[in-house]
């Protein structure tokens, strides 16, 4: 015979179960859930696997009552953020990495919370918001010309909310998942081949040209060469140490790189290494004084830094690049010169080769039909150059 559960707890008996057809026992896993009364209203709990959880759910909420506190149930969507982000600020609630989330990352959450998620659904239960709810919410904002990575950016605050009820099993499901997101072509970021590189470092004044340089031949991003110093910079190894970046408020100064990869070295070639040792000798920098500072201790603007730039590429008559582009730039030059997917991620300072793959991928040589042939001419101990597409041997080989 199937047992009686206690006050407050029900059982869910799977389809397949003998019990679902009038038979007396239990042939499935069934699952639990709790509920209590608060003030006439009802409030259950998320299905959990064993009716010990449900039981300690219904312990804990029956404890909270009263004590006067909210249940999860009763927990809006604005609490959990306000919870959230100050933990995220002290630092008690790491990211998905497990590290400190970063003043930028915060700064953004904190924006798309205020414009546009607080008033839309802050004063909703976390548990009351369904799929539906937030499907309609990006279906409003592409409606009025939001962009993909607009809607992803808003998204974020809810998401990471979400995930952390999910796993505090306040609720049973995220409806952050599967959500349809409108399309959009991807802007591709301007990528300058080896002649326009030196090009446009030529155009630039002397005292730009070293900066533009390390971005477009060693691949830092701007934080990191905000934050570069001398004491990280060795000519006669011919390595730049990369361990620290630079935030854009003012406030923060000094963070940690953006990944744990993030902490690297990057090979300096001579062609930069001249430039930097230039760059030197005119400011008479040393130790741990800025490499491209506005001063000695303070950190470039980089829309300065973007305008003087312009002025001298569009008098040069060159097409102009991003510092984000000529970090791109860097990694397209690796790649032509030979440099195999895992250094490339090395030295980009990626979190894992995966995104070097993803981003860069597709700049890498080779077909599939070209792996075959140099498994070939591997195999009969030929150089690859040495064989005809269809693998003969080509002639005075």
């Amino acid at each position: 015979m199937t047992r009686r559960l206690p006050t407050g707890i029900e059982g869910r008996h799977r389809a397949q179960c003998a019990t679902r057809r009038g038979g007396p026992r239990c042939t499935c896993q069934p699952s639990y859930r709790a509920s209590i009364s608060d003030h006439g209203r009802l409030l259950r709990g998320p299905w959990r696997p064993s009716q010990r959880e449900a039981e300690t759910w219904r312990h804990k909420a029956l404890q909270e009552r009263a004590a006067g506190a909210r249940t999860p149930n009763e927990i809006t969507l604005r609490d959990a953020w306000a919870d959230w982000y100050a933990g995220a600020l002290s630092g008690t609630i790491p990211n998905r990495r497990g590290q400190r989330y970063k003043p930028s990352a915060l700064r953004g959450y904190e924006r798309a919370w205020r414009i546009r998620i607080d008033a839309e659904l802050g004063a909703h239960r976390v548990a009351d918001i369904q799929r539906e709810d937030l499907q309609a919410l990006v279906d409003r904002l592409a409606q009025a010309g939001a962009s993909r990575s607009t809607i992803n950016n808003t998204l974020d605050p809810v998401r990471v909310i979400f995930r952390r009820a999910v796993k505090r099993r306040h609720i049973a499901a995220n409806p952050t998942l599967e959500l349809e997101l409108p399309g959009e072509a991807t802007r591709a970021e301007r990528i300058a081949t080896r002649e326009e590189a030196a090009a446009l470092i030529d155009a630039l004044p002397p005292d730009a040209r070293a900066l533009w340089a390390t971005a477009l031949y060693g691949g830092l991003r701007r934080g990191e060469l905000r934050a570069a110093r001398w004491s990280d910079v060795n000519l006669a190894a011919g390595t730049i140490r990369v361990s620290r970046a630079w935030d854009d408020d003012p406030a923060v100064g000094e963070v940690e790189p953006k990944t744990k990869g993030g902490r690297r070295t990057v090979p300096i070639v001579p062609a930069l290494a001249a430039l930097l040792a230039a760059h030197r000798d005119r400011t008479g920098r040393a130790g741990s004084d800025l490499v491209f500072g506005a001063t000695a201790d303070r950190p470039f603007e980089p829309s300065t830094v973007r305008r003087r730039a312009l002025a001298a590429w569009k008098a040069a008559g060159l097409k102009p690049l991003t510092l984000h582009g000529a970090r791109h730039t860097a990694a397209s030059l690796m790649i032509a010169a030979g440099a195999n997917a895992k250094a490339l991620s090395v030295v980009m300072g990626h979190a894992g080769i995966e995104i070097t793959f993803n981003r860069y991928g597709h700049l890498m040589p080779g077909s599939e039909a070209e792996v075959g042939d140099r498994l070939h001419a591997y195999l009969v101990g030929r150089s690859w150059e040495g064989l005809h597409p269809t693998g003969a041997v080509r002639s005075g080989s």
